[in-house]
């Protein structure tokens, strides 16, 4: 009878280490996969970083007297891109900070493509209707993989969330992941008057 249930007893163990473990590697895995989803954000983030000197130069051509307008974007891309998010800490709060910098940079570039109405031949430029479409292809990437960063922290924090394996996110550090929020007024569609 003792034998049978040391069995048991061992059996058990086993089940729950083996739980344990499994567990413990899909949290890395999901883990991996939101920082993977991560640079993938921050890549786009960089790429719309880098195409802005070109703009701002070819629009400087035009519009030199817009002076304020072109500073305000170097300055907005230069906070910008000084804002990291360490991949470790992917908190609500520091998604929300590194957001807030990337929207300002792309108030300003709003602001900057709204003067070339004032500007027929900056309109006609090829240099500018090629980096204005790399701009808007830059913002759609960013859109995407911003989603997808949103739907792999969203499985991650389901599958840390969920009993048991909640016991054992807690006992190996693992940690809820922020995500990417619509901008206060993006309810509200922008006014266009010709």
């Amino acid at each position: 009878m003792k034998v049978k249930s040391s069995w048991i007893i061992i059996a058990v163990v086993v089940v729950v280490v083996l739980m344990v473990i499994n567990s413990y590697n899909k949290m890395v895995t999901k883990d991996q996969g939101v920082k993977t989803a991560w640079s993938q954000v921050e890549n786009q983030y960089q790429r719309r970083a880098d195409l802005i000197p070109n703009l701002v130069s070819t629009v400087k051509g035009y519009a030199a007297h817009e002076k304020t307008t072109l500073e305000e974007v170097v300055a907005a891309r230069a906070k910008a891109t000084q804002m990291t998010v360490n991949p470790e800490d992917l908190a609500e709060e520091n998604i929300k900070k590194f957001q807030n910098a990337q929207g300002g940079l792309s108030q300003a570039l709003g602001r900057l493509l709204m003067i070339t109405e004032n500007y027929p031949d900056l309109k006609a430029n090829q240099n500018f209707l090629e980096l204005q479409a790399q701009l808007e292809g830059t913002e759609n990437r960013i859109t995407v993989e911003r989603k997808k960063f949103n739907e792999t922290a969203q499985g991650y924090n389901t599958y840390i969330r969920t009993f048991p394996r909640n016991i054992f996110a807690g006992m190996f550090g693992f940690q809820p992941k922020g995500y990417f929020e619509a901008q206060a007024g993006a309810e509200t569609a922008p006014k266009v008057e010709f």
